[in-house]
This record gives structure tokens, sequence and C-alpha cells, in this order.
């Protein structure tokens, strides 16, 4: 399978890891792009934020050489900003710079960014043209089908965004008042390809392999974007990437594979977050990655009680 070009960055595949709040860390990143994603994106780091110094977003921009290429996902409403913020943090090692008008939580939407940017085409072009006339990294953008039903304007939107400047646009099937619910409306992203020149990542109820290639050949997208089937299944990149290639689609990885990768990624989250904050965050990875397991309800529930990396290791181990 031909890699995707994104400006001047060439990806190895066109299976990318979709950015997801408290889930897209590093850790998680590492193990994505080792499993195969073709790219991996960071969580949404907000301007204003990297601007006043949150000495809790320096940990949203650490990125590892390990993991790249990476995309890292910047917010916010003040083109000025933004730019000023992109260029500030362009020396860092991200090869692609992502701006969110997709997030549709009420504190980001209520502050006139994420999504609600959407209701406001001229002054999400206004950003995209500031940020992209600041750095020379790609910039590309991720919007949705709409903000709402009455409001659906993805083809407006990547027209505005590849008029001003960005590399790509990742186009999430549904609107922002839908949230994760329904399904996703893959004709929209057909309808954006056919619209613009420049790369379209489909995003939406990709949940495999076959789902993956069936939006490739329904949509004409050059890529797909995984968010929540990745959750607990980092081995969904390189089974994806696998099937793409060949047609043939790899078993799923045994209970001894997934076992270990529960450890190994416990054991990243205490490198860099420390023992107390791993051991709390794994509870729900390790709810996603034993879902469907016999009795994974009373083994959630031990883990809920742990509280070092030790205990999570020995239970693993029995």
């Amino acid at each position: 399978m031909e890699g995707l070009q994104i400006g001047s960055v060439t990806l190895d595949n066109r299976v990318i890891l979709a950015p997801m709040a408290g889930v897209s860390d590093l850790p998680f990143r590492l193990l994505c792009r080792q499993q195969g994603a073709g790219m991996v994106c960071s969580e949404m780091v907000s301007a204003k934020a990297v601007f006043y110094k949150n000495k809790n977003t320096e940990s949203l921009l650490e990125i590892h050489e390990q993991e790249g290429p990476v995309s890292l996902q910047l917010f916010g409403n003040d083109p000025e900003l933004m730019a000023q913020i992109a260029k500030r943090i362009e020396e860092r090692p991200f090869a692609v710079l992502d701006i969110n008008m997709g997030c549709p939580v009420p504190k980001v939407v209520n502050n006139k960014e994420g999504s609600a940017l959407m209701k406001d085409p001229l002054l999400a072009g206004r950003i995209i043209a500031a940020v992209a006339g600041a750095v020379k990294k790609p910039v590309t953008v991720k919007i949705r089908k709409g903000f709402d039903d009455e409001h659906v304007n993805a083809v407006e939107l990547a027209h505005i965004a590849q008029e001003s400047g960005a590399a790509a646009v990742t186009v999430h099937g549904r609107t922002r008042q839908q949230f994760y619910s329904g399904k996703a409306d893959w004709d929209i992203i057909a309808q954006v390809k056919a619209a613009v020149r420049i790369p379209v990542i489909g995003n939406g109820d990709v949940t495999g392999p076959e789902a993956a290639k069936q939006m490739l050949d329904q949509t004409g997208c050059d890529a797909v974007a995984i968010g929540r089937a990745a959750r607990g299944n980092p081995w969904i990149f390189g089974r994806t990437a696998r099937y793409l290639e060949t047609g043939e689609l790899p078993a799923q990885p045994s209970r001894e594979e997934v076992r270990e990768m529960i450890l190994r990624h416990a054991a990243l989250l205490v490198q860099y977050k420390g023992e107390h904050t791993a051991i709390l965050e794994m509870r729900k990875h390790v709810g996603w990655y034993t879902a469907g397991w016999p009795g994974s309800s009373k083994l959630r529930e031990r883990v809920c009680r742990m509280e070092t990396l030790e205990e999570l290791k020995a239970l693993f181990e029995r």
C-alpha cells in the first residue's frame, strides 16, 4: 500500500491514530506507532494554555523520537494568537500541525473553539491562513460534517481550508450535535473528497480493517483516522494496513499478547506520568483491553482497587 503525502511529510501508510483527549497521550501513541500506525495524533493543545505557560500543557507537547511522524493538534479561536503559538512551538519534533475545528465538548464549544468554528467559516479561514502563513510545517484541519443537521457545511469548510493553505483535511462524518452517537455519514466525506484537491482523511465508524477498506472504497478518501476503535486495540493499525495492502485479514492478538501489551502500556505510563497517575489511568485502559473477556467485569473491579504497578503485574501474571 502506497503511503500518503501531506505537504512535505510522507506517511508509511494510510492508517492514522485520531486525536483523542485523555487517550492519545505519548505512551499510547508510541504503542500505536510501534503496531503500525502511519501517523499518530496528539491530544488537543490549547493555544491559550501554551501562551500562559500552563504547567499541565507541557506534558501534552512532549514527543518521543520513536513515535514520529506526529501530528500535534492545536485549538483556539484567535488567528493572531494561534499563529504566534504555532510559530513558538514549531521547532518541537512534530511533523504536522493540526487545527481542531471538530471538538464537540461543551466547554470548548461555549468558548467558540473546536466545532463552534464551523458556525463561522470566515473566522475559520482566517485562523487557518494565519497559522499556515506562520510556519513551514504542513498545516491540516480537523472538521465535522457540520454543527447540526441544519448547518451541514463540511464541503464549504474543506474548500476554505484548502484555499487558506491547509495541506490536508480530516472529516468526521457526524455533526457536533451528534457527538459520537448515531451513524457516521460517509457520504459527506465523499462530497468533500470530490470538492477539494488536498488529501482528505475520513473519520468515524472505522471499527476495523474491513470498515477501513469500505470507507476508502466508498468515499475515495486518501486515508482513514481511527479513534475509539483503537482504545485497548493498538494492533488495529498494523492489521488494517496489512489488510489494505494484501487483502489478507491478520489474526486478532492472542490473550497472551493482550496481557503483554497491558503491562507494556502500564510501564510506559509509569515512566512518563509516575506510578500513581499511571495506575489510575490504566483502569480505563484495562477495561478497553479486556472488553468481552469472560469475567472481565470482576477483573476491572480488582484493577480499580490497585495502587501499584507490581499489583497489576501480579494480577496479569496469574
